[in-house]
């Protein structure tokens, strides 16, 4: 049965290959908590499940600084809203297109569930580039795409935040043109400014929460991070924050990259290497092959530096303990996967959204390490955009470690119910099924409750 609605997902939208992944994905977690909740056939929850509310695309047109007209593409779909308000963050990338939204929308609803917290998911963005676009061109370009926005979101509507290429800077615009068209000041973006309505550890929630959703795991065999050699993809927010928690516990980040090559530092990236990793990337806007020009000590890899194509990321290919990637979507193959486990990779916890592909995941479910799927692991970002809202509707602000406090909790019962239900199921460990089983279940009980609407 199943088969036959991935099938039909297919051949409804055969252009959208990441949306499909991420519908079987899922899909594959399901026949034991459908067989033992035949009610979730009968009332046809995951036909209802995966198709999304509504989708929305409107044209974006802005001007460039010398006054040429340019035209993108924006989106929004807004997935699910049976527990909460859409939930979903803005991606401003030129691979933006509907099937990676919905790959993103899709995996957001159940993320959201396994938080604990009252949203729904969605997901949107455009296909501009905000790379090497001066500040006021950016502007421009969030000025006009909220002016088609604002008619689709609200405080108890369709919160959108941040995701890649979307910033504080954007966040920003995006808020300002938001208030000046609705004439009023509500929480409708998290990911805000400090002055004006931000969360205190909302920058770091998704790099803290993948650690801390490491951490978990690394107790359930009585270890801890504390020593232990780390592999880190990219080097924005995700990945800064995610060296920062684990230097906290006493990790060790040999590696960092970006769109361009990566660099390993065997002697560890400390906390003045970090400092100066974030100036590089979020004041100069730099690139990481620059690190080596200042720390002898690392190495620099460029991707076009191979004569021909490779079958495997070499950033995978180094020895380690932990392994977190923290940049895209399948940035781990199957060769990946197997080059981590090889090297003594024995923890995988995801910053980013669906890194690893079905058959990377496969050789970590064989393998029986610690593998923490990015609906489970990336989940603290999320989490304190939902701590944001909470704030926002008090017209209040919590401290720092209050924050971090209530981040780490939701992680601690994010890893709990996503190890009660694999166990519940018969796959004690397996947190792909575990989060899945958890977060549908709690989708499905509410959709069942509100009726076919």
């Amino acid at each position: 049965m199943l088969e036959e609605i991935y099938q039909e997902v297919v051949n409804k939208d055969p252009d959208q290959p990441e949306f499909h992944q991420a519908v079987r994905e899922v899909l594959e977690s399901l026949e034991p908590v459908l067989d033992k909740h035949p009610e979730y056939r009968r009332y046809k929850i995951v036909e209802r499940v995966v198709e999304p509310d509504r989708v929305l695309m409107f044209r974006v047109p802005w001007t460039t600084d010398d006054g040429e007209i340019q035209v993108n593409r924006g989106f929004r779909v807004e997935f699910n809203n049976a527990i909460g308000p859409y939930k979903g963050g803005l991606r401003f990338h030129p691979s933006v297109n509907l099937g990676i939204l919905k790959f993103l929308g899709f995996e957001q609803v159940f993320k959201n569930a396994l938080t604990g917290l009252p949203i729904g998911g969605g997901k949107g963005g455009s296909d501009f580039d905000p790379k090497g676009k001066s500040d006021h061109e950016v502007m421009r370009f969030c000025q006009s795409f909220m002016s088609e926005l604002f008619r689709h979101i609200g405080p108890n509507t369709d919160i959108p935040a941040g995701d890649i290429g979307v910033g504080g800077r954007e966040i920003g615009y995006l808020f300002g043109m938001y208030k000046k068209l609705v004439n009023e000041w509500a929480g409708v973006l998290t990911g805000k400014g400090l002055s004006y309505g931000g969360s205190l550890v909302r920058p770091e929630a998704t790099g803290y929460g993948s650690v801390y959703f490491a951490q978990e795991m690394l107790k359930t065999r009585n270890e801890t991070l504390e020593g232990k050699t780390c592999l880190v993809s990219g080097s924005g927010n995700v990945a800064q924050f995610t060296t920062e928690k684990l230097l906290d516990l006493g990790g060790k980040v040999v590696t960092l990259s970006d769109s361009s090559g990566f660099i390993y530092d065997e002697e560890g990236i400390d906390r003045d290497k970090l400092a100066f990793v974030m100036d590089l990337k979020n004041i100069q806007r730099g690139r990481i092959k620059e690190y080596v020009e200042k720390y002898s000590s690392a190495q620099y890899t460029e991707w076009n530096a191979f004569d021909k194509p490779t079958d495997y990321d070499p950033k995978w290919d180094v020895k380690a303990d932990c392994a977190f990637p923290s940049a895209t979507q399948n940035e781990i193959n199957e060769k990946d996967a197997q080059n981590l486990v090889n090297n003594g990779v024995y923890v995988v916890s995801e910053g980013a959204n669906m890194p690893t592909v079905p058959a990377g995941v496969e050789v970590f479910l064989q393998e029986k390490i610690l593998y923490g799927p990015g609906k489970a692991a990336n989940a603290g970002g999320v989490a304190t955009s939902g701590l944001e809202m909470a704030q926002n509707a008090a017209f209040s602000s919590w401290t720092r470690k209050e924050v971090d406090s209530r981040l780490h909790e939701i992680m601690v019962n994010i890893h709990a119910m996503a190890a009660d239900a694999a166990e519940q199921y018969g796959q004690p460990g397996n947190y792909v099924l575990g989060a899945n089983a958890a977060g549908f279940r709690k989708v499905a009980e509410a959709i069942i409750a509100q009726g076919v609407v």
